[in-house]
């Protein structure tokens, strides 16, 4: 196996916002608290000791405890839930989705980096104890977006009516999903294992939050990873200050549009916040609460509170209130000691708009660690890239300019005007200082005309290297075909493909591979040759 490193920077999928951050750049300083360094830590390490309480270690480790009751919990997790008692003790966190089976492989890398930072922290800081956290996003209702994955370029998908948390969902329904997906596998060992998983998950598990703790439990459970549902009434007991906070006072919607106004003029806006960033939750509705005319009301159902109403409400049912992308980021780090949330670019983003919130509010602010992100490459599609003289960093370019770059460099023919253009540009240029002493009807005629030629000769060469690239078309065919395979659809394939792909073919020395292999500190993106 080889293990290729290159800056996130260098593949072209990524933003210009997460550039900029790694690179630490001066007009992202007032969006972020610490970066993610061994002295970033340090001090994240100091303001959250001071920040959180043993009154909410408590309420946490029992609230978790409850959690895992009916779970064939590992002794690793067992002990990290109650790790969590201890002052010196703190977590670090990844979120994601309860995609059906996982969904993309990113999820995979999410976890592994959120395991490794906390080995690396232990060696680092052997005083503290650091515990690896999957908030699993049970309270969202996108249900389109998780109720599929894809495996050997097919689409499996589970068709159900949505409605409410889908964490809440029954997993009624999934035979069929399982059935399908069991057809594609096959019978070898590995694929076996795959197929107990799937059903052992989903089809003996009541609700969708269960099923995927059980399966991020079997995948995860030796590394001591916890898992947190946050949909849970002692958990929501501990929030519910800052939801009646934002009830009365919009206090997301004042702080985050600011930092927006700010951010706007140099980057692009993930997410924009709403006067009340909360939901009302309902076995199977989650609505945005709007107020209105000095009432609250919950959209698209005839449900309405007064204010002293809806603030009893949140006392006695705090499970009725479901923060939005704006406030989860809080939620979550009001109720865990934590020190660093783990995301992707998109999710970092949206979590730099959050900071002067947080001031606001006086709840310290994570470190913001960008994932872990991997590109898989076999043996024998590493040999075709050098076949081609294609290097890893020429992997990820565009396909137009890989192809046109590679069929440039294999041909002898001059497909490249820029002489030629600069030789016109210098002939008009004597011809425009004859121009001057005339009128300006004759100087327009000859700067059209220059415009005109130079456009000409711009698509002459663009036909050029059209038929070059025809003449060329093996060359064309095998780029293609290879970079297709490896970056479905023109993306990273941890976008596209599900664990299951790699699990068939190497069983669990893959995900040994990435525990060994991803370096979640290196601040790199990893291509795997395997």
């Amino acid at each position: 196996m080889k293990v290729t490193h290159i800056p996130f920077q260098e593949t072209g999928f990524f933003s210009e916002i997460m550039h900029h951050y790694l690179e630490q750049n001066k007009n992202l300083k007032p969006y972020y608290n610490n970066f993610p360094n061994l002295e970033g830590f340090q001090n994240q390490i100091i303001e959250k000791e001071k920040s959180f309480s043993s009154e909410n270690r408590t309420i946490l480790a029992n609230a978790l405890t409850q959690q895992y009751d009916e779970f064939s919990i590992s002794e690793a997790t067992k002990e990290n839930i109650e790790l969590l008692r201890k002052k010196e003790t703190f977590t670090i966190t990844t979120g994601h989705q309860l995609n059906l089976f996982t969904g993309p492989l990113y999820f995979l890398y999410k976890i592994f980096s959120t395991i490794n930072l906390c080995e690396e922290l232990s060696d680092k800081f052997p005083d503290k104890n650091f515990v690896p956290i999957y908030w699993m996003a049970t309270e969202d209702h996108d249900f389109e977006e998780i109720n599929y994955f894809n495996f050997d370029g097919k689409k499996v998908t589970w068709n159900r009516n949505d409605g409410g948390a889908v964490g809440r969902f029954s997993t009624e329904g999934l035979e069929e999903v399982f059935q399908v997906f069991s057809n594609h596998l096959g019978n070898s060992k590995n694929a076996e294992y795959l197929k107990n998983l799937f059903s052992k998950g989903y089809l003996e598990h009541q609700n969708l939050a269960d099923a995927t703790r059980f399966i991020v439990n079997e995948i995860f459970k030796t590394y001591g990873l916890i898992i947190v549902d946050s949909d849970d009434v002692a958990l929501k007991n501990l929030f519910t200050p800052f939801i009646k906070q934002e009830l009365q006072e919009e206090t997301s919607f004042t702080a985050v549009t600011k930092s927006i106004e700010e951010l706007e003029k140099n980057y692009k806006i993930q997410v924009n916040p709403r006067e009340i960033n909360l939901f009302y939750l309902g076995d199977d509705f989650r609505e945005r609460i709007i107020f209105e005319n000095d009432t609250y009301k919950v959209n698209n159902t005839e449900i309405t509170f007064t204010k002293d109403e809806i603030l009893a409400e949140v006392t006695n049912n705090p499970l009725a209130f479901s923060p939005n992308v704006i406030m989860r980021p809080l939620y979550q780090e009001v109720i865990l000691p934590n020190l660093c949330y783990i995301g992707g670019g998109g999710e970092l983003a949206y979590w730099l708009e959050l900071k002067a919130y947080f001031n606001k509010v006086q709840v310290p602010f994570p470190i913001l660690l960008l994932r872990n992100s991997v590109q898989v490459i076999t043996n024998k599609q590493s040999r075709k890239l050098d076949k081609l003289t294609i290097s890893k960093k020429k992997l990820f370019l565009n396909q137009f300019d890989l192809i046109s770059q590679k069929v440039i460099t294999n041909t002898s023919i001059e497909t490249d005007f820029s002489a030629k253009i600069e030789f016109l540009k210098s002939q008009f240029k004597d011809l425009k200082e004859v121009a001057q002493k005339t009128d300006v009807t004759f100087l327009n005629a000859v700067n059209a005309q220059e415009r005109k030629q130079i456009k000409g000769l711009e698509n002459l060469e663009k036909r050029l290297l059209k038929a070059e690239k025809r003449r060329q078309k093996d060359l064309v065919d095998r780029i293609t075909l290879l970079q297709n395979e490896i970056l479905p659809n023109e993306s990273l394939e941890e976008r596209q493909r599900n664990f299951s792909n790699y699990y068939l073919e190497y069983g669990a020395s893959f995900l040994a591979i990435l525990k060994e292999e991803l370096k979640p500190l290196q601040l790199e993106f990893t291509i795997l040759e395997i």
